[in-house]
């Protein structure tokens, strides 16, 4: 049954497991700090990976329109999807909040959102909001075809293959964005560049692919800035790929991952666009807001002002 919440009251999705488990450890401190600005919430806990996405459906079924993640950007990115998947209302009627609990917390790095509970309860009072961008990709799973949405950065190749081993280690208890550089490291004893073809816009090109990121956010694994010039608010995807770098030049250059200056690197071109298509020979495996997904050929698109966000002390253009 529905109920009747005259738009003031939040639903609350905690992933308990979120920052190698604070988001259980913290719940009450988090929850105290929502109660102590009036918030009116009501929350419930995920039990399983995917459980976000059920229990946004299930929320706005029931009425909710107005919801805070309390997890990292993996769980940001589940509510996102049941916010998709739900036939109730238009995904911009909701509205999307977080108290970040995660280890990358990349999403929220954009907007000003701080890592302190008291401050970040105290964003979602204040209530700031803007129309955000949604990322769509499609990709094949063996030969299902399948897709997801993304609210911060799609990927694929290496970064995809870092996600890959990062989520393994995060699955089995370690945690910490060292995780992910290390991860990054030991990816490259193996990893080979990728003969593609990539259509950007309807324009078509071939490249030896090292990684492919697909931007409607700024920041990626704990920091890193993979598409620096990238805006949720205009409706267009930013592109980044790095082409044919090897492992030691790779190495030399990791500074340029954080500085955000990867785009003046002569082996990466980058792009704006609202659509862009990769194929290869081999398979090239894919990730979006730091989950491992399925494979190429992948699809990537834009779903320009698709939900409303809560930011904090800035709003980046």
């Amino acid at each position: 049954m529905k109920t009747d919440l005259s738009g003031n009251q939040w639903f609350a999705i905690v992933n308990p497991n979120a920052g190698n488990g604070k988001g259980k450890k913290d719940w009450t401190r988090i929850s105290t700090d929502l109660r102590n600005l009036d918030l009116n919430f009501t929350e419930s806990f995920t039990h399983s990976k995917g459980h976000a996405t059920i229990l946004a459906k299930e929320a706005i079924n029931d009425g909710f329109r107005k919801f805070i993640c309390i997890g990292g950007d993996g769980t940001l990115n589940e509510i996102v999807n049941g916010a998709f998947e739900q036939k109730v209302c238009s995904t911009n009627e909701l509205t999307l909040g977080l108290i970040p609990v995660g280890t990358g917390n990349d999403w929220g790095r954009m907007f000003g959102i701080p890592l302190n509970y008291e401050g970040a309860s105290r964003i979602i009072k204040d209530g700031m909001t803007t129309p955000h961008d949604i990322g769509l990709v499609t990709y094949f799973n063996g030969k299902e075809k399948q897709e997801r949405h993304f609210i911060n950065i799609a990927g694929l190749g290496f970064e995809a293959v870092v996600v890959k081993r990062t989520n393994y280690q995060k699955d089995r208890g370690k945690s910490g964005n060292t995780i992910y550089f290390y991860n990054l490291l030991m990816s490259l004893l193996s990893y080979k560049n990728t003969d593609a073809e990539i259509i950007v816009d309807g324009k078509s090109s071939t490249a030896k692919i090292f990684s492919l990121n697909v931007g409607n956010g700024r920041y990626c694994g704990g920091g890193m800035r993979q598409t620096p010039l990238a805006s949720p608010l205009d409706g267009i995807l930013d592109v980044t790929v790095i082409n044919g770098m090897g492992k030691l030049e790779i190495i030399r250059n990791l500074k340029i991952l954080y500085n955000g200056k990867i785009l003046e690197h002569s082996k990466v071109n980058g792009y704006k666009c609202r659509n862009i298509r990769v194929t290869s020979g081999s398979v090239l495996y894919v990730e979006a807001d730091g989950e491992s997904l399925g494979h190429t050929p992948a699809e990537f698109s834009i779903i320009p002002s698709a939900i409303n966000i809560v930011y904090g002390t800035k709003l980046i253009p």
